[in-house]
Formats: C-alpha cells, structure tokens, sequence
C-alpha cells in the first residue's frame, strides 16, 4: 500500500489534482467518482485533508467510507 504525507494528501483536493482524495483513521480514500464530493467539497468538509475528527458532527457513520476504494495510508 502507498504512503502519502499530509502535503501529498493536500494536493487531491479537485483543484491542484484531477483525484479527489479524503483520509479517515489513517486510511486515504478516493471519493472522485462521488458526485458528492464533485467540487472538492461536500457540505462544510473540503477534500484533500484528513475528515477523522470532523466524522463527530456528520450526519452519517464511518460506514459511509466502506464503498470508496483505500488508495493509500496517511503518514
């Protein structure tokens, strides 16, 4: 599995990137095909940074990561 800094995670924002990226607990998503996250943003959550302590205040559980594809870990 491939390791990505914070920096690199930074860059899959929908902006600087074409990827669409998120980390929860360690774990980095790719959340591009989720016309959720289309923007690079999806509702007050930006992409391209870790979501694990803002998961508290969303409406839904950590399962909602189960059907994006792990793409790396957070270092």
């Amino acid at each position: 599995m491939n390791t990505y800094t914070r920096s690199q995670l930074a860059l899959r924002n929908g902006e600087d990137r074409d990827e669409i990226w998120v980390a929860y607990q360690g774990a980095i998503y790719d959340v591009t095909k989720s016309r959720l996250w289309r923007s690079g943003k999806h509702y007050e959550h930006w992409a391209g940074q870790d979501l694990t302590a803002e998961l508290a205040d969303a409406p839904h559980t950590e399962r909602v990561f189960e059907k994006f594809e792990v793409v790396g870990t957070l270092v």
